[in-house]
């Protein structure tokens, strides 16, 4: 996902940590007791990559536990610098809009976590996590009663159906694409191009709804991460009484525990109670304040300076996806009472500098920009060791198969570049090709990214010619097939503790297309074949093979520089309570706060 769940990570986009380049106090983090925190953080990244189970029905019903300590009533304030990317729940794979999903959107199935950051899936609208029966080919989920939209009506399987069948419209381009696909193949939209809104259905024989209470999911081979697939944001309900198309984004329909009562886009969003919301179908979120204001447009810095001051609102103040300032990193470390007050961990993400293959054609300039780019400098932007850490592969920490030590290009030796590999290897290039265009989002974090790859890589002869893009719509440009720009910084993480969920998306060649996360334009046969026998695999047969084609990929391909893993490290004011890191958000998990006082 992007930048997850990201990662989710086109998830990634707003997701981190940032910084400025030229402070000294960034490198100071780098040393010392973050050298300890790293450890810790390894430790809680070994425990996201563990296997996530799957839980009954007994398990999934509500409410949900109580958070010790919990209070009703107040509201909380929630910064954010660019506005959110969508609030369709089919548009929606980026991080800051799945934080807002869980608390607007139900969606079948939904992961759960305990006070140890152990991830299960269960049921959310369904009974339970699923039944799977023809050797996992087919999935059945029943409803469970009592569940109704911000309306009043209640929820039932025509909706389930409503929502998966208006993900093969058109104007639906920039979520998750796993169901479609299993459920009609690569070019699924050919099978149902109305995306059902014209009366016509997804035969049967691929959805069946035999009755109000009943969803069937027909596939042509065995799924068995069916149930962690529907519990992304991008697969929540929308009840096909309010759904208005493309208008949906500015007013969607609310199941969890919260709706919108106000929405000026880019400017704030306010969420009150959802009165139709009932606790006692829903076992993860609570509903104890009795709204969030979001205030967009507040930058890093700023959000970070209010809230270490913690005064008046900013007691009740929260950071979306923003992090601390990278420069106000030791003023929280150094101050008991703001450290006190902060969440951190390993995100799923891998943050990398990649080339659009479709103009980057020449292997020897990717080879020599991956040797090139300054890992260093970029963490110092993002915070020092608790914006992140070297990252010398494709594999983040928090995902099974990860390899700590393998490193072609010799990343963790050299995290600054490997300068004169770079050269020798641009030695013949002609200067043409060694121009290259480098789209970067405008925004404090995307400004000191873009000062970090300009000055690696016009010290080893390229010609940058750096384009800015607006933040909100950045990796909907860079997300085009056409586009203009030979390179640019993504992050990607896992949709749920699987090397399939980041192969697959970022490299699968039929993965091609306007709003995919395929940016590089990879498209290689040995790659195909070998996602394609990994995805028939059992979990720990599969777990060689997607090394295979990670080692392939980095050495033989070369799509993206592997630039950095990205931590998070989030504050949040005095009188907030219930804050705690979420392992699948990777941000403050948003469904368990209340206020104090």
């Amino acid at each position: 996902m992007m930048s997850h769940r990201a990662r989710g990570a086109r998830a990634v986009v707003i997701a981190i940590a940032a910084g400025s380049l030229a402070l000294t106090a960034c490198s100071k983090n780098e040393g010392g007791k973050s050298g300890k925190d790293s450890k810790k953080d390894q430790k809680q990244a070994a425990v996201q990559s563990k296997a996530v189970t799957y839980v009954d029905a007994a398990g999934s019903t509500g409410p949900a536990k109580e958070v010790p300590g919990a209070k009703p009533g107040g509201t909380i304030t929630v910064y954010q610098e660019p506005g959110l990317s969508h609030l369709d729940p089919g548009q929606i794979y980026v991080s800051d809009s799945g934080q807002v999903a869980n608390l607007l959107f139900r969606r079948l199935t939904q992961f759960q976590e305990d006070d140890k950051g152990n991830v299960s899936v269960v049921g959310d609208l369904a009974t339970d996590s699923g039944k799977s029966s023809d050797g996992g080919k087919t999935w059945t989920y029943t409803l469970k009663d009592g569940v109704k939209d911000e309306n009043g009506n209640p929820i039932t399987s025509a909706d389930i159906r409503h929502s998966v069948e208006r993900l093969y419209a058109k104007f639906i381009f920039d979520g998750p694409t796993y169901l479609q696909t299993w459920l009609s193949g690569a070019d699924y939209r050919k099978a149902l191009p109305g995306g059902g809104f014209d009366g016509k259905h997804l035969p049967a024989s691929v959805l069946d709804t035999p009755d109000d209470k009943t969803v069937v999911f027909h596939f042509d081979q065995p799924r068995p991460d069916l149930p962690q697939t529907l519990a992304m944001a991008g697969y929540a309900v929308v009840p096909a009484k309010g759904d208005t198309k493309e208008k949906y984004e500015k007013k969607p329909v609310a199941t969890g525990p919260y709706k919108i009562a106000e929405n000026k886009v880019g400017k704030t969003l306010k969420l009150v109670k959802n009165t139709n919301w009932d606790p006692k179908t829903d076992s993860v979120r609570h509903q104890y304040v009795d709204g969030f204001t979001f205030q967009f447009g507040v930058t890093e810095s700023t959000q970070t300076k209010r809230l270490i001051a913690d005064e008046g609102d900013n007691k009740n103040a929260i950071q979306l996806t923003g992090s601390v300032d990278a420069t106000q990193i030791q003023d929280v470390i150094n101050d008991p009472d703001a450290s006190k007050r902060t969440v951190k961990g390993y995100q799923p993400y891998v943050m990398t500098l990649t080339f659009n293959l479709d103009r980057v054609k020449d292997k020897k300039v990717r080879e020599a920009v991956t040797y090139a780019v300054n890992s260093k400098s970029l963490i110092a932007g993002e915070g020092g060791a608790y914006g992140g850490d070297v990252a010398p592969n494709y594999f983040a920490p928090t995902l099974p198969g990860y390899e700590p030590s393998y490193d072609p290009y010799g990343r963790l030796k050299t995290p600054q570049g490997n300068i004169a590999k770079a050269k020798e290897l641009l030695g013949g290039v002609p200067a043409a090709q060694k121009k290259l265009v480098f789209a970067y989002p405008n925004s404090e974090q995307g400004q000191r990214r873009k000062v970090a790859i300009e000055d690696a890589l016009t010290k080893v002869g390229i010609d940058v010619v750096a384009k800015e893009v607006d933040a909100a719509s950045y990796y909907e440009q860079i997300g085009k097939l056409k586009n203009p720009y030979d390179i640019y910084i993504t992050g990607w993480g896992q949709d749920w503790p699987s090397p399939g969920t980041v192969v697959t998306p970022i490299y699968d060649g039929s993965q091609v297309f306007d709003g995919s996360a395929n940016y590089s334009h990879v498209k290689d046969p040995k790659v195909d074949a070998l996602i394609k026998k990994a995805l028939t695999q059992e979990p720990a047969e599969a777990a060689s093979t997607w090394k295979e084609a990670q080692h392939y990929l980095l050495e033989n391909v070369i799509p993206a520089a592997p630039l950095w893993y990205t931590k998070q490290f989030q504050l949040s004011g005095s009188n907030v309570g219930g804050a705690r890191y979420g392992s699948v958000s990777s941000l403050i998990d948003i469904t368990r706060l209340y206020l104090k006082s």
